[in-house]
């Protein structure tokens, strides 16, 4: 089975539907145990498109450091977040649906059509969508905003491992590996993980946690 890279159809369809401004949401970090739900919406101008944009876990980590900061000069991006306290306030899903409604308004310019990765419309969108079950194979501009995402927030956990050694979140991004979860038992649970998440309210409970 041959595999499809993204291509500019879904947005070509939208300009053609008589939108004037289409753009790619996309979001990550849903997964980990630890840090924020990162969003980006990127606006892609069709006669300036960087070429290998693909679901940023296709990608290397070179070749996605390299492509987010070509995006970052020719495209229209906005990076937004919701919060660990969002998070297990409201629930992951709810809070990343907040942080892609936070990045589609961020933008430079107003959108009237988003591309959304996945089958849900986030709450409180307030221009017309179209969702994409597994977006960042299919639309480029979706496709861009993984990795946006994926880079914005791979670099905020690097941060967040220098002020709290040992999870490992430098490699893992706070994501349930083997080693942070030892960690976890170990260390205990940071300000910055999601106590509603089963493996960190289990640590809680057992009362083990470390301030600042």
């Amino acid at each position: 089975m041959t595999q499809t890279k993204p291509d500019y159809s879904f947005e070509q369809i939208a300009y053609d539907r008589g939108f004037s401004r289409v753009v790619g949401v996309d979001e990550v970090g849903r997964g980990p145990l630890a840090g924020p739900v990162t969003a980006a919406a990127v606006w892609l101008n069709p006669e300036h498109i960087p070429d290998g944009l693909n679901d940023s876990k296709k990608l290397s980590a070179k070749k996605r450091d390299a492509l987010f900061e070509t995006l970052l000069e020719i495209a229209d991006v906005s990076i937004a977040h919701a919060s660990v306290e969002e998070i297990d306030e409201l629930n992951i899903l709810r809070a990343s649906h907040i942080a892609m409604v936070r990045a589609v308004e961020g933008l430079k310019q107003p959108a009237d059509h988003a591309l959304i990765d996945g089958n849900q419309i986030p709450r409180g969108l307030q221009i017309s969508n179209q969702t994409i079950v597994k977006g960042d194979a299919h639309s480029v501009s979706i496709a861009a905003a993984s990795i946006v995402a994926k880079v914005c927030r791979d670099r905020i956990m690097v941060d967040l491992a220098q002020q709290h050694p040992g999870y490992g979140w430098e490699t893992n991004a706070g994501y349930p590996s083997k080693a942070h979860r030892e960690a976890l038992q170990n260390l205990g649970v940071t300000p910055h993980h999601r106590r509603s998440f089963k493996p960190v309210h289990n640590i809680l409970y057992q009362g083990k946690s470390v301030s600042n």
